[in-house]
């Protein structure tokens, strides 16, 4: 009879497809919301209705590409190392448009950029923890 026991950090991959499934369906939602309801989230948060919707619209493409990742059995490096840096660019560009003056959101458009900020990061270190436990 043989045993086999997982130990963590030892090229484990499931932690690193759990945390981009996630990311995937928690980008993916968001995007088809902000797509579908542009109007009333633009009057919500203070923001245009273009801006909203492109950002959905960039939303859908990126959640099937961190999605795809998911399903591999060990999903690239270079390409998890790509979306750890696309979702730090996302938290800084977040910031950037918040404290540039460029936008003018309402309390709760503030509210709601920090918060899917914080989370975009939180994806981001989950990701790196994933990543260095199966390297």
């Amino acid at each position: 009879m043989r045993t086999t026991v997982a130990v963590p950090g030892t090229n484990e991959p499931g932690r690193l497809r759990r945390i981009l499934l996630v990311d995937g369906l928690v980008s993916g939602t968001m995007g088809v919301l902000l797509v579908a309801a542009a109007q009333p989230l633009a009057d919500w948060f203070g923001l245009s209705v273009p801006f909203v919707r492109w950002t959905g619209l960039l939303l859908v493409p990126f959640a099937l590409s961190v999605l795809f990742l998911a399903t591999r059995s060990t999903p690239p490096q270079n390409a998890v190392w790509a979306l750890i840096a696309l979702n730090v660019g996302w938290v800084v560009a977040s910031a950037v448009v918040l404290l540039s003056g460029w936008i003018n959101p309402t309390s709760t458009g503030v509210a709601f950029i920090i918060a899917q900020a914080m989370l975009v990061a939180l994806f981001a270190e989950q990701q790196y923890v994933g990543l260095r436990q199966v390297s």
